[in-house]
């Protein structure tokens, strides 16, 4: 992994300590919420040497766990961790040697238990409205299955060697070789608070610092990390609620 990509992580990390360690400068806030998420992942392979994709899409859902700490000036903290599972991978977008689309389909598919460690910024009303928020932090996930599909219809230039730009296709036989995987995780979200509980409607991007496969000279690719686009709703509900006075 690059030192940017390390110190990227880092400044990460420290934001979320810093969010925590400002609990006792704003108005205090005491409350604990859990809930379920569920949502939609769409996901790309940065590949060097490139290979061309289609959006890869996969359910996504999980545990949701906040804790509310303080109100800093007008934004509300709180610290954000999740346990979720999500459907991630690549879909090629199939071209020959010279660059004519082929009836060819690959798709490989690439399950994850994911937990991102988030601090959340919002603003609005913190009783019986809407509250806009910032998220974002670290995310580690493992991946602990996958399997390949692909079309009947195979074009290939000689037997075993499709026909692929650049001569591309070792990914074909690749079974994933870094099965952890780590990044960064951010997204902007909408709020409404009611007397049932929180209703959460996101976006989120993850850019992973991790490559799926070997790295090195030697290797096939120099880089193979997940990027992800997800869209999904939450539902909380407080488990301890605080009786600071709010609007």
């Amino acid at each position: 992994m690059s030192r940017m990509k390390v110190r990227m992580a880092l400044l990460c990390v420290a934001a979320c300590l810093a969010l925590g360690a400002r609990a006792q400068i704003g108005e205090p806030r005491d409350e604990i919420a859990v809930g379920i998420n569920g949502g939609m992942s769409f996901n790309r392979v940065t590949f060097d040497p490139t290979i061309q994709q289609k959006m890869h899409t996969g359910p996504t859902f999980g545990l949701t766990f906040r804790y509310t700490c303080e109100k800093y000036f007008s934004a509300v903290c709180a610290l954000q961790v999740e346990l979720n599972y999500a459907r991630l991978g690549w879909k090629e977008s199939i071209e020959d040697g010279q660059n004519n689309p082929l009836p060819d389909r690959y798709e490989r598919h690439m399950d994850y238990i994911q937990i991102p460690f988030m601090a959340r910024l919002g603003w609005g009303r913190e009783v019986r409205g809407l509250m806009g928020y910032l998220i974002a932090g670290p995310q580690v996930g493992f991946c602990f299955g996958e399997k390949s599909e692909r079309s009947a219809e195979w074009t290939e230039v000689s037997p075993g060697v499709p026909d692929r730009p650049n001569g591309m296709y070792a990914q074909y036989s690749m079974p994933l070789e870094r099965k952890f995987d780590y990044g960064i995780t951010g997204g902007l979200g909408l709020e409404l608070h009611t007397k049932i509980g929180h209703f959460m409607v996101e976006g989120r991007y993850y850019y992973g610092l991790s490559d799926l496969f070997g790295n090195s000279k030697s290797d096939v690719f120099s880089r193979s990390n997940n990027g992800t686009i997800t869209a999904k709703v939450t539902y909380l509900f407080n488990v301890r609620a605080d009786k600071t006075p709010r609007k």
